[in-house]
Formats: C-alpha cells, structure tokens, sequence
C-alpha cells in the first residue's frame, strides 16, 4: 500500500487530481476492510484523500491532521504525533492567522503532545 500512496501522491503532482482521488478513495476503502476504521494508516489515507481533493491548506485538512496527531498521541507514537501537530498548527497558522480560535486549540493539541514526551518546558513555551 506503501507503494499505492507513492504513485498516488506522483499522480496529484503531475495534475492527474481525479485520477489521484479515485485511487485514494479505493485505497481507503481497501484500508477500511482489511485494518479496520480506527487503524491509524486509514485514518492516515483519510488525511491523504483530504489533501488530496481539498488541499493541504484546507479547513478541513487541517482538522484532518490535528485529528490524526491526536490518534498518534493516544497510540504512544509521540515523534509522528509532535511533527503532524507541528505541521497542522504552521499551516493553521499561515492560512488562519494567529488570531483564529482554531490555533488555540491546535496550540493545546501541541502542548499535551510535548508533555507527554516529557517535554515540559516546551509545553510550557508553546502554552503561552
């Protein structure tokens, strides 16, 4: 499947978007039956599908992201939880503005991801 996400990400790039949609969609429903609809590589393709056909700047992409890096928290994979919250809050950030309610959220979302690392003085910092 590894393999799939690869040429579908290709696929996007060269402007091939619909073709790129309906092969993430099929992927995800593969994903769906075999891994079931909580497994974090679904809720991952369901991440790629988003960027996919709304774009990763897109309100619900970034939902989408803040999402996942809260699954990945909750599964212990702190590294993938810090960086796809880190990614969702600077994209959050460049389209939102620093003002928007959502970042404040994303902000929290960062802040328990560090602190459960053990990274509290950071958590701290970004708590601020």
């Amino acid at each position: 499947m590894n393999n799939l996400v690869f040429v579908l990400d290709r696929q996007g790039k060269q402007g091939k978007y619909d073709e790129a949609e309906q092969m993430y969609r099929q992927a995800l429903e593969l994903k769906k039956a075999v891994l079931g609809k909580e497994h974090p590589s679904t809720f991952t393709n369901m991440n790629n599908l988003a960027q996919a056909v709304l774009g990763k700047e897109h309100p619900f992409t970034l939902t989408n992201m803040n999402n996942l890096a809260g699954v990945l928290d909750r599964q212990g994979k702190y590294d993938e939880a810090e960086q796809m919250q880190r990614q969702a809050l600077q994209l959050s950030q460049a389209v939102l503005g620093n003002e928007h309610p959502y970042i404040l959220g994303s902000m929290n979302n960062l802040a328990c991801v560090l602190r459960n690392q053990g990274k509290y003085d950071e958590a701290e910092q970004v708590s601020r």
